[in-house]
């Protein structure tokens, strides 16, 4: 079989749409739609339902998706080891971060890793969700939460603080809470619904200053994303609890009741285990290990 049909194959099936398939492989909708039609003609068998919501692999589609994420992986592997016996750390690494966590906090910092580093061609993937590691969809994780894979690599990179912020524009027009107990009195964002957050307790905002068994104070607006809740705030909404890595560094916020603290929680870097001593994961680890020391100084 033709390794850029299979490949074209397994992206499809990975991402569900013809359209996320050519936007991962930088090809268009068209010349996806060719390549997996090539390949099933090769075969005799349909690999898809096509469906408006998307793709469905058939029953030989799904055999082959098994045995192409295996040959994606190996793959993947082999050109990080190729990339990595270069004398110095050089070529492509595809991180991944959840949004506000790489936009706001890793985003800024990868002009000083470049300036180190500039044979290293950072590609810096944000998602809520956890891409694969493992199968290597990206080569290295950035999370506010631990791994659950064994066959992942994971090393502690800071403690985050989370506190209550609002924009100044609204502390000048509404004036900030004098207490805990006095949130009750201002518009509080939520991030929602709480149970499906990345993190445990980012609604803390909700409850804290009430006694236990009373209900957590309504939500103004609830948004499904640190980066939404960060953006709310700075319209000048309400207020909510945010970690500190989106707001500490944001001019247009202003921390409140800051002897108010939520939960803590930990930051990881994450890498797959075929790639340990990876050169150009090595730099950028211990990069982000002294970034991350400074910012908590």
């Amino acid at each position: 079989m033709d390794w850029d049909k299979l490949k074209t194959f397994h992206a499809a099936a990975q991402a569900g749409s013809l359209t996320k398939a050519a936007d991962m492989l930088g090809l268009s909708q068209s010349a996806v739609s060719r390549q997996i039609a090539a390949l099933e003609d090769d075969l005799g068998v349909t690999l898809f339902h096509r469906h408006a919501r998307g793709l469905i692999p058939t029953e030989p589609g799904n055999l082959l998706y098994e045995a192409a994420h295996e040959i994606h992986g190996k793959v993947a592997v082999a050109e990080a080891r190729v990339q990595d016996a270069r004398d110095e750390p050089s070529g492509e690494l595809k991180v991944t971060a959840p949004t506000a966590l790489g936009a706001i906090w890793l985003a800024r910092r990868l002009e000083a890793f470049h300036e180190q580093y500039p044979g290293i061609r950072i590609r810096l993937m944000l998602d809520d969700h956890e891409l694969d590691l493992a199968g290597l969809e990206a080569e290295v994780g950035i999370r506010p939460w631990p791994s659950t894979q064994n066959d992942l690599v994971q090393r502690k990179l800071m403690s985050v603080r989370q506190h209550l912020y609002a924009s100044h524009s609204y502390v000048e027009r509404r004036g900030a809470p004098v207490s805990a107990e006095d949130l009750d009195n201002h518009p509080i964002i939520h991030y929602g619904p709480p149970q499906m957050a990345p993190i445990p307790g980012l609604d803390w905002a909700a409850k804290v200053g009430r006694p236990d068994g009373e209900p957590p104070r309504p939500a103004v607006i609830e948004v499904n994303t640190i980066y939404g809740v960060m953006k709310a705030v700075e319209a000048g909404m309400g207020i909510a609890a945010l970690p500190d890595y989106v707001a500490r560094e944001n001019a247009n916020l202003v921390e409140v009741l800051p002897e108010v603290e939520g939960p803590d929680f930990d930051v990881y870097f994450v890498y797959p285990s075929e790639l340990r001593g990876s050169r150009r994961i090595v730099a950028f680890r211990d990069f982000l290990i002294e970034q991350a020391r400074l910012w908590q100084s």
